[in-house]
């Protein structure tokens, strides 16, 4: 916990603003959260599309003209006329190559990549929500102890002004103790910036101003026993390594959809046109065709060819970069680990510091009174406790914010795991109510609202919200 001025624990407040709470806030307002959330619906969208190549495309036309025919000599068919008519047209791919099966496949594969970078996105904006947290907590408690170092030092100018007066002291004390004072008046203002500076940030990461905040405890349950156990977690569930994977995956299906453009096509064309007055002598004509054709690439001119290759070297990159992941990501796991273990040893080593000068500051006082310490040394001994105390405040929050950069490289930080359960995002809704949609162009924002583009009109869905937080 951190240092309440002049003690070894934090204040307890009522009805503050838990680390839970405000966790919870920047999960549901954070816009570069909500950016990826955005950008995750529009990559399901690419299912929809290549699911698009299994359907029919179905087109129409109509048309009117004008026509004047004169012949020598003369026929029935001379005159004016006024053709006009209709068609329909469908065509089904009944076989395109397999590359509708593995451009769907390839789609389904980059979309779970995306939904691995959401996450890593949603790690890093409940690292930096967590951190802006503690760090407006730590420097809450910087300010009370330099606002408890004035009180302090301004009582005991009083006193050695006092003492100077009845020439107990000289001059030389009564500067020092004033020089003192000045400088604890400059570290307060300074410790009063740097709230500002951290409440401003918590302010933009969280999304709303910080309320009473109190410390919070290290998540240690949720931390991994040992440095083994963390990597092997890291390996498994690492948004970054588990991304690659999928990246490596699409780029295969990659390879093999645009292969499928070397090889023979399908498809099935059927045709209905009607036309009225196409002649003088003909009034109506209807004709209904119906054809199966079928289409065999012989030479494309190397370009299919050359594009197979260039695929082939990028499913090459994703595998290498694979390994990539896994190394990086295990070395910011190591160097996590050992941060939060060093952050450890100096809040035991600050606590200890902070209790030793405690108790050599009562000793400095009381052998001051006696005459055997100068008033300098009563000065330097407060400010080694004030030294002390900011220190201990600052491991403290050392460990807190390394236990939650542990969690977020190994994978998981995380609304589910932090259990934020009223407020958990749900990718699959919005990708299984689009993945297979025939039509339509309304979509559907993170909080549920409905855009549907009729003079832009936002409607809130009745019921659970789509796409969005499951409350």
């Amino acid at each position: 916990m951190l240092l309440c001025a002049g003690a070894t624990s934090l204040c307890s407040t009522v009805s503050a603003q838990t680390l839970k709470e405000a966790l919870a806030t920047a999960y549901r307002l954070n816009p570069q959260l909500d950016a990826e959330r955005a950008r995750l619906r529009a990559t399901d969208e690419e299912v929809a599309r290549a699911n698009s190549g299994y359907r029919p495309v179905i087109t129409g036309s109509a048309d009117i003209s004008f026509e004047r025919r004169n012949t020598d000599p003369a026929s029935a068919n001379d005159g004016e006329v006024h053709p006009k008519g209709y068609s329909l047209n469908l065509t089904q791919p009944i076989f395109r190559g397999f590359r509708t099966l593995n451009q769907v496949r390839e789609a389904e594969a980059t979309v779970r990549a995306g939904r691995e970078t959401l996450r890593s996105v949603e790690q890093n904006v409940l690292l930096a929500a967590a951190t802006a947290y503690v760090d407006v907590v730590r420097d809450q408690a910087i300010v009370r102890l330099n606002e408890n170092n004035v009180t302090v030092l301004t009582r005991e100018l009083r006193a050695t002004q006092d003492r100077f007066n009845v020439g107990e002291v000289t001059r030389t004390d009564v500067a020092q103790a004033t020089a003192r004072r000045a400088g604890a008046v400059s570290q307060l203002e300074l410790a009063r910036a740097n709230l500002k500076a951290s409440r401003a940030t918590f302010e933009r990461v969280v999304g709303a101003p910080p309320g009473r905040l109190t410390e919070p405890p290290a998540p240690n349950g949720l931390l991994p026993r040992t440095l083994e156990e963390a990597i092997q977690i890291h390996n498994r569930e690492s948004p970054s390594v588990v991304s690659a994977l999928y990246l490596e995956q699409a780029s295969r299906y990659t390879v093999e959809r645009i292969r499928g453009e070397l090889l023979p096509t399908i498809d099935l064309e059927a045709s209905y046109s009607q036309r009225f007055d196409p002649s003088r002598t003909v009034e109506e004509t209807e004709q209904t065709t119906v054809t199966g054709r079928l289409n065999v690439p012989i030479y494309e001119g190397g370009e299919v060819s050359a594009r197979v290759r260039q695929a082939k070297h990028t499913h090459v990159s994703r595998i290498q970069q694979i390994e990539q992941a896994r190394s990086e990501g295990q070395e910011n796991v190591v160097a996590a680990w050992s941060r939060l273990i060093a952050s450890r040893a100096q809040q035991e080593s600050a606590q200890a510091q902070v209790e030793a000068n405690q108790t050599a500051l009562q000793g400095v006082r009381e052998e001051e009174r006696v005459g055997q310490r100068t008033l300098l040394d009563v000065l330097d001994a407060e400010q080694e406790l004030l030294n002390s105390q900011v220190a201990l405040v600052t491991a403290r929050r050392d460990t807190i914010v390394q236990a939650y950069t542990l969690l977020a490289a190994i994978g998981r930080l995380n609304a589910q795991e932090l259990e934020l359960t009223n407020v958990v995002y749900d990718p699959e809704v919005n990708y299984h109510e689009v993945r297979r949609k025939w039509w339509g162009l309304s979509i559907t924002h993170a909080d549920g609202r409905h855009e549907v583009f009729d003079g832009g009109q936002e409607v809130a869905p009745h019921g659970a919200a789509k796409g969005g937080p499951v409350k």
